[in-house]
């Protein structure tokens, strides 16, 4: 099945925009998991495949939030105390016999089903029991809300209702909320298979020896866990040499049983990259160089009809196009929603040079003054720091408007929380 049409990363000599990119990739391609159905414990982080309807109100029935007394409100004084006899009581799992008489009051517990003919239940503390010769009675202060601490029935959700929307990736709560509907499966997409690879004659499997002049290979190991992280089933395809027709042979097997195809490395324009190549060699470029700051050269293209996307071989480049490019693809071909990268405003605490026509990710750390939350840059710019997003909290973004920033400005900022998720 092809999941990315021939043409769509076509755009000329002129570097591609972020948002350009991800319009191409929301319009062109299509989800390609099959459908499977798990157990709730097995759905976690699945992408839900089918709306999950309410086939019955929950609750099910109206219940006290609290425990207290359940009366009708109409027997209530708005002045002065109310006092009422204690007519029964009736606790979680089980339903009054009869219907509340006028005039009384019912002993109930927390999510105890209200008797019918109540509807407001006063709490506990502010009920003062009293003992006398023909039972007991309580003391009810003026003031209570009618309807006080009572759910009803469906407030949470109404039968019929679409309690959970497909292309969900489910949480914990979302599979809290599907037992408490009485669920116990759930239809979920299948997970992505995902060829993993990286390329270069310098890189090393760390755990190994290291020759001279390598480096142990750090993106492949980042890549892995968040690709898992996103439900994809990795395949672990190792290191390839910089060899044009070995790496044209990897990728061509690579496509086979694989949804994806993900790289690191050999995506630039200069002798030793080989990627751009090796893709045109046996399937179709549609190469995408990005107007961004680090991580301008990304590899978008398909071999035998699978996806392709090529990552820089810098670490922070990797980060940054992977959040931004590569996540939002991977959770369309998953048939997941769509789910932006969230941003929220800060104040910078330093000032930067910016060239306009680009779109920078500066690595920050939030610290809080007086005036709220500030970001303080990381010290070193470098594509290659890896520390720097250990040591930072998310990614300060200038778009592409944005020139030179005064210290003091309000810019976005992205956690690094919301990327990994």
């Amino acid at each position: 099945m092809v999941q990315l049409s021939d043409d769509c990363f076509t755009n000329g000599d002129r570097l591609m925009t972020v948002a350009e990119a991800l319009e191409h990739i929301e319009k062109h391609v299509t989800r390609v998991a099959a459908v499977e159905y798990v157990s709730l414990r097995g759905a976690a982080r699945r992408v839900l495949a089918c709306d999950v309807i309410a086939t019955m109100n929950l609750p099910l029935h109206g219940n006290s939030a609290v425990d207290g007394c359940a009366v009708a409100y109409s027997s209530l004084s708005p002045e002065r105390e109310t006092v009422l006899p204690i007519g029964g009581r009736v606790a979680a799992g089980r339903l009054l016999d009869r219907q509340l008489r006028q005039d009384e009051a019912i002993r109930i517990f927390t999510g105890a089903p209200m008797p019918e003919g109540a509807d407001t239940v006063i709490m506990q503390e502010d009920c003062i029991a009293i003992d006398g010769v023909d039972g007991q009675w309580v003391r009810i202060k003026p003031g209570i809300r009618k309807g006080a601490n009572h759910r009803h029935a469906g407030e949470d959700v109404a039968a019929g209702a679409i309690a959970l929307s497909a292309g969900r990736r489910l949480l914990p709560a979302d599979l809290g909320l599907a037992a408490a509907l009485g669920r116990d499966r759930l239809s979920v997409c299948r997970r992505l298979r995902v060829a993993l690879l990286s390329t270069g004659d310098e890189v090393c499997d760390p755990g190994k020896p290291l020759p001279p002049a390598a480096i142990y290979d750090s993106n492949r190991v980042m890549l892995a866990a968040w690709l898992e992280g996103l439900g994809c089933v990795v395949d672990d395809l190792g290191i390839c040499s910089d060899r044009p027709a070995m790496l044209a042979e990897t990728l061509s097997d690579a496509a086979i049983g694989h949804d994806l195809i993900v790289t690191s490395g050999a995506v630039s324009i200069d002798e030793e990259d080989h990627i751009r190549g090796a893709i045109e060699r046996v399937g179709t470029l549609h190469f995408c160089r990005l107007a961004i700051k680090p991580g301008k050269p990304v590899a978008l293209g398909q071999i035998r009809g699978v996806p392709l996307i090529g990552l820089p071989g810098n670490p922070v480049a990797v980060f940054v196009t992977f959040a931004e490019i590569a996540r939002p693809m991977i959770l369309k071909l998953a048939g997941a929603a769509p789910a932006p990268l969230g941003r929220f405003p800060v104040r910078t605490g330093f000032a930067y040079r910016k060239k306009p026509g680009r779109r920078d990710y500066l690595r920050a750390r939030l610290e809080r003054d007086p005036d709220g939350l500030v970001a303080l840059k990381y010290p070193h710019d470098g594509s290659a720091i890896l520390s720097s997003i250990v040591q930072s909290d998310g990614l300060v973004v200038l778009d592409e408007c944005q020139g030179d920033l005064a210290a003091g400005s309000i810019v976005d900022f992205i956690p690094f929380a919301e990327a990994l998720s």
